[in-house]
């Protein structure tokens, strides 16, 4: 990613879906503007979910999706749909392209429940029109369908503008930190610079905290955990809210007066992207947690892991400790999260900064519906450093 770009998580993801040659992967180009999707005459010419982030006016930063056919045969066919469908946990918006000459049927029909089921906003989009008479006849067969050619660039335009009313309807006003603070309060971003840092750069967590931040018109002060106590003398007056690494939550805390609210990175995350009450509820199941209790521990990326890798290493090491059990640890990472939890007493679950909303929504929902507690690794540290009331003290009034 440049330095300059919108992360992917805070990108809006558009996934296209349609028969094999409804004209899906045209109908994307037409779109984008772009070569993005790979055009032939062969059916199920497209083979594996496309990803693509971009700029996209009037839509702004985007992630386009261009997925297999949906009605595609055979072994690898049926692992290729599966694919597609697992797009749908990601999908801000979905469209579905049907081919007009041949019309919408069962597996289209099927699509619409799916997205219907999971409250995706979506458009019927009919390709092809050139090919047909008589268009302005046509009635549309749900609330949100277009027509357009994608040959001939008839109808791209107005479906682009139908594309971005729908997803300004799925913002919303959550703030990672911008809400917890006002003009010229002051903020400590606590970041440990270890062997586990990254060369030259802070992670992304930190990096999207500063700009909310700085976007709140408050003042953001980065030091190491090593460097904190001095820092905090020189200030004139306590800060509103010092945040940090979680892996440095104890000395931090040490270091930090009561009187000054503390939270971490990944908390913040917890909150802005997912259900921080239902994992902050997934910390009590380290009490119940028994010998041989598997534990999955979940990241949305896929990262080079180090020596003390945090999700693979400390926490699990942390986390034997605490308990005193002899557990196993399970791990996966990227789009690899498994559909059936029930292996699973525990999901420990990393902040999800580079996984959408509707994604990290996903995922939490369905550990719930497969009551399988689940906890992300902010909450998580807290809980085994001893902090985690005073984690929390900054959203009391949004926790039940």
């Amino acid at each position: 990613m440049g330095m300059n770009e919108t992360p992917s998580g805070e990108r809006v993801h558009i996934a296209f879906f349609g028969r094999r040659n409804a004209g899906k992967s045209s109908l994307v180009n037409a779109v984008t503007g772009q070569e993005l999707a790979i055009v032939s005459d062969i059916r199920g010419t497209t083979t594996d979910p496309v990803y693509k982030s971009m700029e996209l006016l009037p839509l702004g930063p985007v992630v386009i999706i261009d997925t297999p056919g949906i009605d595609d045969e055979g072994e690898l066919g049926l692992k290729r749909v599966g694919k597609t469908r697992q797009v749908l946990n990601k999908a801000d918006l979905a469209v579905l392209v049907v081919d007009a000459v041949e019309g919408i049927s069962s597996w289209e029909e099927e699509m619409i429940r799916l997205f219907e089921k999971k409250e995706i906003p979506y458009l019927v989009v009919y390709n092809k029109m050139d090919l047909l008479t008589g268009k302005s006849e046509q009635e549309p067969v749900v609330e949100h369908t277009a027509y357009v050619s994608a040959r001939t660039r008839e109808g791209i335009q107005q479906l682009k503008e139908q594309m971005a009313r729908l997803t300004s309807q799925e913002t919303d006003e959550k703030r990672l930190a911008a809400d917890l603070v006002k003009p010229f309060d002051t903020v400590i971003l606590v970041v440990p610079i270890d062997k586990a840092a990254p060369k030259g750069r802070l992670i992304l967590p930190q990096q999207q905290v500063i700009r909310d931040v700085l976007e709140s018109g408050a003042t953001a002060i980065v030091c190491r955990d090593t460097e904190l106590a001095d820092t905090l003398k020189k200030l004139g007056q306590p800060p509103k809210l010092v945040i940090t690494d979680s892996q440095a939550f104890a000395s931090v805390s040490k270091d930090t007066p009561k009187n000054i609210p503390l939270t971490s990175f990944s908390i913040l995350f917890s909150r802005y992207k997912g259900d921080l009450q239902t994992q902050i509820d997934g910390v009590k199941m380290l009490d119940k947690l028994k010998d041989g209790d598997t534990i999955l521990m979940a990241e949305g990326c896929t990262h080079h892991r180090q020596c003390d890798d945090i999700g693979t290493v400390k926490l699990p090491r942390w986390i034997s400790e605490y308990t005193g059990k002899k557990l196993n640890f399970a791990t996966s990472s990227g789009g690899g999260f498994p559909e059936n939890l029930s292996p699973y007493r525990l999901i420990v679950h990393c902040g999800g900064c580079t996984l959408s909303k509707r994604e990290m929504a996903f995922r939490i929902a369905e550990a719930k519906d497969q009551n399988v507690p689940i906890v992300n690794y902010g909450t998580m540290i807290a809980q085994l450093k001893g902090v985690l009331k005073r984690s929390i003290a900054p959203f009391a009034d949004e926790l039940s």
